[in-house]
């Protein structure tokens, strides 16, 4: 395990003229409880993936408002990432078992890991892959232990939940996306807390939109015909063959349509190249089809320059734990085209902030409703940003961060 160095500075102050007085003035009254408590998040990867983009904001936020916030991400041979790519999929529905050999080698490295933990009030362990460090912790009772899932587990594949469900019941809570992932047999303090995204980081900070499209030309990408843009990983669950045939059902009607494809290539998921070259066949060499990775220059700058630009975000995902692209597109003022999964239906209010789908020929549709309607793009533009700042700003992730590691927080769990 190794610390992740946190470079970038946060100020609570610069988020009052977003979320309002009394929202900033809560969220003062909390820092002062939590003030001078440790807290430490782990995950797999400090690059590509939701949780990463979540922690380089969310960790200088608390040490701004005085917690003495740090994040670490494991130390693991790429064996490892194979096997929790299996899990992340089993847990998803995948009917995919684990070998005895897989098991061993992943508590193994949660063994391994969990002999280089510091100190701290809480700890906050992400999704699958941190999971059993709490089992392995010399002194665990030290510190309050939550495991953060990420993932929809409603369709879980139950023998690799059976073998999870131990370390997870033994952290003295968990946080889920929404009541409907949390698994019915699981014995323990729960708690509801949604993702969210910063305003200020590069990805969504505000940028004219002359300098989005001048971004989007360097790409050789045209801003001046429509754009229809998905920004996720390059995996099955994000469903991106699906999104070329409902591109290619919209061409037939409007013939200037472009299409952009973009996602990261992370450390913890070896998939990734896979499913990026089998989306590439699947394009057919089209000319009006863009697939860009973090490997061609296109990061937080690029993706906010693309999704300004875009007359239609997509995100098509057959499985989804949240989908933060969701929020950044509405709180960009693009209406969003998404599938009817997961953490999705609780970001778009269908047919008034965006539209929910659960087919191609349904994603093409809605896109050319949208594409042929201006009002009907800057109605849903408007519903979607307001939704996002009530719900789905840092602040509120924030807000939840300090209910956790405050004095009152500790004694709860310490009282059960």
């Amino acid at each position: 395990m190794h610390a992740v160095p946190i470079t970038a500075t946060k100020r609570l102050a610069d988020y009052a003229k977003v979320i309002g007085d009394e929202r900033y003035e809560e969220l003062r009254t909390l820092a002062k409880a939590a003030k001078g408590r440790t807290m430490l998040h782990i995950n797999a990867t400090a690059y590509g993936g939701g949780v990463a983009e979540i922690l380089q904001n969310l960790v200088p936020l608390l040490r701004d408002v005085g917690v003495d916030a740090h994040w670490a991400v494991l130390d693991a041979p790429a064996a490892f990432y194979d096997i929790t790519k299996k899990i992340h999929n089993a847990l998803q529905g995948m009917k995919l078992d684990l070998s005895d050999a897989e098991k061993k080698l992943f508590l193994d490295v949660a063994r391994e890991n969990a002999a280089q933990l510091t100190d701290a009030d809480v700890v906050l362990a992400h999704d699958p892959q941190a999971v059993a460090l709490r089992h392995f912790a010399k002194d665990p009772k030290r510190a309050s232990w939550v495991w953060r899932c990420h993932i929809d587990l409603t369709a879980a594949h139950q023998p690799v939940w059976e073998f999870l469900r131990p370390f997870v019941e033994e952290h003295d809570a968990s946080i889920w996306t929404m009541p409907q992932f949390v698994r019915p047999d699981l014995k323990q303090k729960v708690l509801i807390q949604a993702p969210t995204i910063d305003p200020f980081s590069v990805k969504n900070q505000d940028m004219p939109i002359d300098e989005a499209r001048e971004v989007v030309r360097k790409f050789r990408v045209d801003p001046a015909r429509p754009i229809l843009l998905q920004v996720s990983r390059f995996d099955p669950w994000k469903d991106p063959l699906g999104v070329i045939d409902a591109y290619r059902l919209v061409k037939k009607e409007v013939r200037e349509v472009q299409l952009v494809m973009i996602g990261s290539l992370a450390d913890d998921d070896p998939e990734g190249q896979e499913y990026l070259d089998r989306t590439k066949e699947h394009a057919g060499g089209d000319p009006d089809v863009f697939l860009f990775t973090n490997l061609d220059g296109v990061k937080d700058r690029e993706v906010n320059a693309f999704q300004r630009a875009s007359e239609v975000v997509i995100q098509k995902s057959l499985r989804e734990g949240f989908g933060l692209v969701v929020a950044e597109g509405l709180w960009k003022g693009i209406p969003v085209v998404a599938g009817k999964v997961g953490g999705i239906v609780i970001q778009i209010e269908d047919g008034v902030s965006g539209y929910l789908v659960t087919s191609s020929e349904e994603c093409a549709a809605r896109s050319l409703d949208l594409l042929r309607d201006p009002a009907l793009r800057k109605r849903m533009a408007q519903a979607g940003r307001e939704h996002v700042r009530q719900n789905f700003l840092i602040t509120r992730d924030l807000r939840d961060q300090l209910q956790l590691v405050a004095p009152v927080a500790r004694a709860s769990y310490a009282g059960r």
